[in-house]
């Protein structure tokens, strides 16, 4: 199925289209023979929250690491077609994925702070990049991660602590803001509550809407509530393939594949 454009998407008299981040073009992934991913075509839109769906095994989680190339770490994974950020294909083998990974940072399933102190989890990317030059500079990266992330008034007077020593929900959070530390403009979220409590899932879920205002987000989530709640677009894949891509509340309520109506009932999954 082809993806749809932004440039099919309606827009108001006088309201200019929102601009695409990313786009892909047929891709296709292989684990050694196996194809894990079938020609998937996607336009992701700057400044939204993109969640994908679909059944565990589904492609999901596999086609969001080709988004910032984490596929490379394994020896046996191919990937075919095009991906585009901005006006750079992040495939050409001119492109340094330590930048690459820096501009398209990612949110793993299970919280993994270092096993550092709070602040040396968040200044640790930025001066590994020459983002800070001096202490102050690196104190004021640190508050900064941190206020944006919402953790910033439970952690500061305890800097100096482990990051591993928090609960689950503050490290996914001190996650993401190591994350925006580096200043990236898109951010992937593979799962991210899915070892949370309700609580501390409605906290990511708050500070996901607020950091779409200056990041482009792309969520995997096996919650479909979720992905009603959080994003703006909807993919919704299966077997390998992209089956339906669109505007969130139209995806749910008036999909227009039979595949999807029968996942998002429940039929199958």
């Amino acid at each position: 199925m082809s993806a749809i454009s932004s440039n099919d998407l309606p827009t108001e008299a006088g309201v200019a289209p929102v601009a695409s981040k990313i786009r892909a073009d047929r891709v296709s992934v292989y684990y050694g023979e196996k194809r894990a991913i079938n020609e998937i075509s996607i336009d992701i839109q700057a400044n939204q929250v993109t969640a994908f769906i679909g059944p565990s095994g589904c492609g999901k989680s596999t086609f969001l690491r080709c988004l910032n190339r984490m596929n490379d770490t394994i020896d046996i994974c191919r990937v075919t077609g095009s991906i585009v950020l901005d006006d750079e294909d992040i495939y050409d083998p001119k492109v340094d994925v330590v930048q690459l990974r820096a501009r398209v940072g990612m949110v793993f399933q299970k919280p993994n702070p270092f096993p550092k102190s709070i602040y040396d989890n968040i200044a640790y990317g930025p001066r590994i990049h020459g983002l800070v030059s001096n202490r102050t500079d690196t104190d004021r990266v640190v508050e900064a991660s941190l206020k944006r992330a919402g953790l910033w008034e439970e952690v500061k007077d305890r800097l100096l602590d482990s990051g591993t020593g928090l609960s689950g929900g503050q490290q996914q959070r001190l996650c993401i803001a190591r994350a925006i530390a580096v200043q990236p403009e898109v951010i992937l979220m593979d799962e991210p509550c899915s070892s949370l409590d309700p609580i501390a899932t409605a906290r990511i879920e708050e500070l996901i809407d607020e950091l779409r205002k200056n990041f482009t987000i792309i969520i995997v989530t096996h919650s479909m509530q979720q992905a009603a709640r959080v994003s703006q677009r909807t993919a919704f894949f299966h077997l390998g393939d992209m089956i339906e891509y669109g505007d969130t509340e139209q995806v749910f309520t008036n999909p227009a594949e039979q595949k999807t109506q029968g996942y998002i009932t429940g039929r199958f999954g």
